[in-house]
């Protein structure tokens, strides 16, 4: 497997796209990563997500996945010496194949199961800081409108989070201890949980309010900081 930063800054060198550039563009599709970030991730540092990794493909022009980032060997990659019009021939055949019971996959008859998903009793706050207890939540059904991503729930307290995220309402967050500039969270700061905005840029790390009637939180060097989650559905 290659390294995806090396692909990335190739392919971004290739299109004239300057680190900012990039930046700028990713925001055209409602992805908010900083330059740093970007950096980070052409010098393998850290890796984007799944839908990071697909739109800067989509942005970059990158079209053979499976050889740019695996391999371009002729016995693991099936597109491997053919030309782009050969690769659109294949294509036309699987969809061929695609539309007859006899080459396509049929589904399974899947039996109905219920999700169970933790919901934290201990609201958190989004206003003045309460502790979020690990062992205090109970298992609730879900049906299949809850993101696939939610790991858990939590109920807020307040109204810092106005007019986006109100008080007493339930949201459903994905476990991670990895967030981007801009991206709403679920954060632990001196043994208090917030849903914040996280801010991450060169003036500093802050929690921000969506509520201006709240002033940004500082966090430092010396405070005890966890990023417990990514918040996915108001």
């Amino acid at each position: 497997m290659k390294a995806i930063g090396e692909t990335i800054k190739k392919y971004r060198k290739a299109a004239g796209l300057s680190l900012a550039s990039l930046s700028e563009e990713l925001k055209k599709h409602n992805i908010s990563i900083s330059t740093s970030s970007l950096c980070c991730w052409e010098k393998n540092m850290t890796t984007p997500n799944t839908n990071q990794f697909l739109t800067l493909c989509k942005i970059l022009g990158i079209t053979d996945i499976y050889g740019e980032f695996i391999s371009k060997v002729q016995n693991d990659n099936p597109f491997a010496g053919l030309n782009q019009k050969g690769i659109e021939r294949v294509k036309e055949y699987i969809q061929l194949l695609l539309l007859s019971d006899e080459f396509r996959e049929l589904p399974d008859n899947i039996i109905p199961f219920e999700r169970y998903l933790p919901k934290f009793t201990i609201p958190v706050s989004a206003g003045l800081g309460e502790f979020l207890d690990g062992d205090d939540y109970e298992n609730i059904a879900v049906n299949e409108d809850i993101p696939t991503l939610a790991d858990f729930a939590l109920e807020i307290s307040g109204d810092s989070m106005e007019p986006r995220f109100h008080d007493k309402q339930t949201i459903w967050v994905e476990r991670t201890e990895e967030l981007n500039h801009g991206e709403i969270g679920i954060f632990c700061l001196n043994g208090e949980a917030y849903i914040k905005k996280l801010q991450d840029d060169n003036e500093g790390v802050f929690l921000i309010s969506l509520n201006s009637s709240y002033q940004p939180i500082p966090v430092h060097e010396d405070d005890s900081f966890k990023i417990l989650g990514r918040v996915l559905h108001e």
